[in-house]
């Protein structure tokens, strides 16, 4: 049979299944996961965003460290196993431990003229999950196949894209194929949770904009802490990072570790937190994973061509009707404290972030807004070398997604039904400065950089874009649309199936 006439036969076969296919146990998982804006979509669309709103409507308290620990998830799937079982699964009779193996399928279109291709993409894999006594886990893990109308085809989701198929072969078909999985485990305490993860994390009370971790991240091997002593919650975060964007580079053969701390101080509807940040090039110190370990202090103690480090502080208020205002500010670097104000020279490097959410529940709706301000300035995320000690992984920033010199305004509007339908009308307007330090790999190693000037956003031209997005999803079955305009050209159409 013809290669394409496969691939047609495929498709019908899976989207015949998707909608046959009956009675299965919804993805739920022991973590509370970030959004997944690339690949590994689950079948809910915005997971984080209606976390974010149920905290701003006090349904929940103000917690801003994501992924995170669901304590509820052995009552939750206790509760849903009435409602389908999955492929494969067990249940012991005490109910301390259980194991589901779900096979899944999905396919979708995306890219657009941002990406230069327009692709195909076919994915299998496995969603496990389950708990045995004090530990609870999850893995995610899939094959991708995918057809590319480029001649040189890029990763969607910026991770490492192997490149199969010669155009030059008369009747060969050019397609890459792949491998990802994100995934935790969680060992339960009575002092704290231990968590082994591959995954984005998200702290901060911001959606798009967080300044220290962020979700659109590249998602990176990752081992936490946290534990909670009254309204005090300490988290630390060991995080294994890649210099170069390319993975199989020989530049990785060098390590880059962050170590990472937040607390949170929760008053009820206020909220007060810090974050500090120490990246480490090809140097490694455990020590800095111990909570009581003040990193801005300690990195002082290293070489400072090999270590980098941040510190910033963030506050979420609760308001009357549905209102949450909050915002972040970010010190990365400074020649003293007049120099912030002055702002002149390019050892000045901070950035700041200021949003306001509305969110209001009505029958089996809920519906909001989310508007952010985002201002980082040049050389922010950057080191005195290149590919050394940059708060990056595999060449993207690990804080605010637009990198050093840079400003954003995001405005989205939401509103879902249930569990089924989501409804998403997303604006952006983008500045990206384009002279040196708007790169993380610019260095700010000068003569004299206490007295080199910086420009922000000098050649930046506003982007404007507009994203609407539409999903439905059921406890096996999603299928959902997404498309931006103007400034951004892209999209993303996808079936997804899980039993």
């Amino acid at each position: 049979m013809h290669d394409s006439c496969l691939w047609l036969w495929f498709r019908k076969i899976f989207l015949l299944t998707v909608f046959c296919f009956a009675e299965s146990l919804a993805q739920i998982y022991p973590t509370h996961n970030t959004d997944r804006s690339y690949t590994l979509r689950t079948l809910d669309h915005s997971p984080l965003l209606y976390r974010y709103h149920d905290i701003t409507t006090g349904d929940i308290p103000q917690s801003f460290y994501y992924p995170q620990v669901n304590l509820d998830y052995r009552n939750m799937v206790q509760s849903q196993w009435s409602k389908g079982l999955p492929l494969l699964h067990w249940f012991s009779s005490d109910s301390s431990a259980m194991l589901a193996i779900s096979p899944l399928l999905a396919f979708d279109m995306r890219g657009g003229k941002d990406l230069g291709d327009t692709i195909q993409g076919y994915e299998g894999g496995l969603f496990i999950r389950g708990y045995k006594d004090s530990i609870d886990f999850w893995l995610d893990a899939r094959m991708f196949s995918e057809r590319h109308s480029a001649d040189s085809p890029k990763s969607w989701d910026r991770e490492f894209l192997e490149n199969q198929g010669n155009k030059d072969i008369e009747g060969e078909v050019k397609y890459s194929s792949y491998s990802r999985y994100r995934g935790h485990l969680n060992i339960r305490s009575g002092f704290g949770n231990l968590g082994f993860a591959r995954d984005a994390p998200h702290w901060g009370p911001g959606y798009f904009s967080n300044l220290s971790l962020n979700q659109n991240a590249v998602p990176f091997n990752q081992m936490t802490f946290s534990t909670n002593i009254g309204p005090l919650t300490v988290i630390s975060l060991y995080g294994d990072l890649r210099i170069d964007s390319h993975s199989m580079s020989t530049e990785n053969l060098k390590s880059r570790n962050l170590y990472a701390h937040r607390y949170e101080l929760n008053f009820a509807n206020t909220q007060i937190g810090i974050n500090e940040i120490t990246v480490l090039y090809n140097l490694n110190k455990p020590w800095l994973f111990v909570p009581i370990v003040p990193l801005f202090i300690e990195k002082g103690n290293y070489t400072e061509d090999a270590n980098n480090g941040a510190l910033s502080f963030d506050v979420s208020q609760r308001l009357p009707f549905g209102f949450r205002v909050y915002s972040e500010f970010l010190l990365d670097d400074m020649e003293s404290p007049t120099s912030l104000i002055r702002n002149d020279n390019i050892e000045a490097k901070w950035a700041w972030m200021a949003g306001l959410a509305y969110a209001v529940n009505f029958g089996d709706f809920k519906a909001g807004s989310i508007a952010e301000y985002s201002r980082v300035e040049p050389y922010v995320y950057s080191h005195f070398h290149p590919y050394t000690a940059q708060i990056a992984h595999l060449g993207y920033p690990i804080g605010a997604p637009n990198g050093p010199n840079s400003q954003t305004i995001n405005w989205l509007f939401y509103a879902k039904r249930k569990d089924a339908f989501q409804f998403q009308l997303g604006q952006e307007w983008a500045w990206k400065g384009t002279d040196y330090g708007s790169n993380i790999n610019d260095t700010t190693t000068t003569v004299n950089h206490f007295k080199t000037e910086k420009h922000f956003l000098k050649g930046a031209k506003m982007k404007y874009s507009l994203t609407p997005a539409i999903s439905y999803s059921t406890l096996h079955y999603a299928i959902s649309a997404e498309y931006s305009f103007f400034g951004k050209n892209a999209f993303c159409s996808r079936a997804m199936l899980l039993w």
